[in-house]
């Protein structure tokens, strides 16, 4: 085992170098590290490309058209006008807090119903127009969205991580693991909108080099506030009635078709229909651009995601449970346990999501052992194997390459403010984790 995770630890600094010092596309890096760790590993050659298709064909798969339907609505909405609506609105109401927070507070809102990949790509557009507006330096803004997205993602239900804990830790009180979650998610997101304030105060603005309108051509057709957010509105309302839904007796009228509409794909589609309708009538041609415009943006995202999903497919092999098992046998770390099962996981295979609903399963016998076996001690858990599952997002870890591509950002950039983001708010995470715990235990 300590040889397969010199391997992997390897194959992290390969990547690094690739991406920063030699300057290589990141799908070149990816792949040869991919290719690299399955023959270190000693992986039999002829499974090796099957793997790697493998990993890389599920990732398209589940991302694929979240993606291309998400930058197309953010390059229709970009055109006509709509960001720079939207900015001028949001500036408006939030005008006495710093840009930052703002940011990360409408991250924090957006996450809990949508996964936080979705979300960025909804909202990396928005996120450049405000950068643009208010000549705020765009990596700033990057790390207040991408915290801010990512801290509900990892602790409040119904997201999918959190939410499958809970239930392999057998916990019923689901409103309060909701009202926790969502206090210490809440207190994250101010550690990234204060980073985020950080960086910018450290950087310097940069103007973007893509096509972008000018205000005075569509001073006197700008679409109003309403009309230009429905693009993004219309998929967060759709996915939250999804979750809803879940509750829905089968015999509900018409679930099967309001399902349909709420997954994730249909919601982003209906989206694009909204972001179309932005769009004077009679302007074919400026849709057919617009589309061609968005596959041409998310195309090299689509396989640097998919790449990475590849390398998370070889990582995949080594029998990381077993290893985490061992971890699990140390005594009297309560709630340090779930959180460096997790934060292994999460390090090592990419997936948040993957890390959260294994070390649930891993830990749920040792609760007792652990002092975690009533109701809020199985919420204190949740919540610590939900901060390790944050620590840290890097090159294995599909929202790393949305991120980093979707806005612009060099991977040794994104390294340093992204990823050095998500380790803070890790640690911090920790650390109020395990106060609140040690507040509720004197109690």
């Amino acid at each position: 085992m300590i040889f397969s995770l010199l391997c992997i630890l390897l194959t992290m600094i390969w990547i690094v170098l690739g991406t920063s010092l030699t300057k290589l596309h990141p799908f070149l890096v990816l792949f040869s590290a991919a290719l690299m760790l399955a023959l270190l590993l000693g992986l039999p050659p002829i499974e090796i490309l099957e793997l790697i298709k493998i990993g890389f064909g599920t990732i398209v798969e589940k991302i694929g058209l979240l993606i291309l339907f998400g930058t197309i609505i953010g390059v229709a909405m970009e055109r006509a006008g709509a960001t720079l609506s939207i900015a001028r609105g949001i500036l408006k109401k939030m005008n006495r807090l710093p840009l930052p927070y703002a940011i990360s507070s409408i991250g924090y809102l957006v996450s809990i119903p949508v996964f936080c990949d979705a979300a960025f790509v909804i909202l990396s557009h928005l996120n450049k127009t405000l950068s643009q507006q208010t000549k705020t330096p765009l990596v700033g803004l990057t790390v207040a969205l991408s915290t801010g997205l990512f801290a509900p993602h990892v602790l409040v239900p119904p997201t999918p991580g959190p939410l499958a804990a809970a239930a392999n830790l057998e916990l019923e009180n689901l409103f309060l693991l909701i009202l926790v979650g969502a206090i210490i998610a809440f207190v994250l997101i101010l550690v990234g909108g204060a980073y985020g304030q950080y960086l910018t105060k450290r950087n310097k603005y940069q103007e973007q080099q893509e096509e972008k309108p000018s205000e005075e051509q569509f001073l006197d057709q700008l679409p109003n506030f309403t009309k230009a957010i429905l693009p993004i509105l219309a998929p967060i309302i759709l996915m939250c009635a999804g979750t809803v839904l879940k509750f829905a007796p089968s015999t509900f009228p018409g679930l099967e078709y309001l399902q349909f509409l709420t997954k994730p794909t249909s919601a982003l589609g209906i989206g694009m229909v909204f972001a179309f309708a932005l769009i004077p009538a009679g302007r074919k041609e400026f849709i057919n651009t617009t589309v061609t415009k968005g596959i041409k943006q998310a195309a090299p995202i689509l396989i640097i995601t998919g790449m990475g999903g590849a390398l998370g497919n070889i990582i995949q092999t080594i029998p990381l449970k077993t290893y985490a098992e061992s971890i699990s046998t140390l005594e009297g770390l309560g709630i340090l346990i779930p959180f460096l099962i997790a934060a292994l996981l999460k390090s090592a295979q990419g997936s948040s999501t993957v890390a959260i609903i294994t070390t649930s399963s891993l830990i749920f016998p040792l609760l007792p052992l652990l002092g975690l076996d009533s109701e809020m001690g199985k919420i204190w858990a949740i919540m610590a194997l939900g901060v390790g599952s944050m620590t840290v997002s890097h090159a294995n870890d599909s929202y790393f390459w949305i991120v980093t591509q979707m806005s612009g950002m060099d991977i040794r950039t994104a390294y340093r403010t992204h990823t050095f983001g998500t380790f803070i708010q890790g640690g911090v995470g920790l650390l109020v984790v395990w106060f609140s715990y040690w507040i509720w235990s004197l109690i």
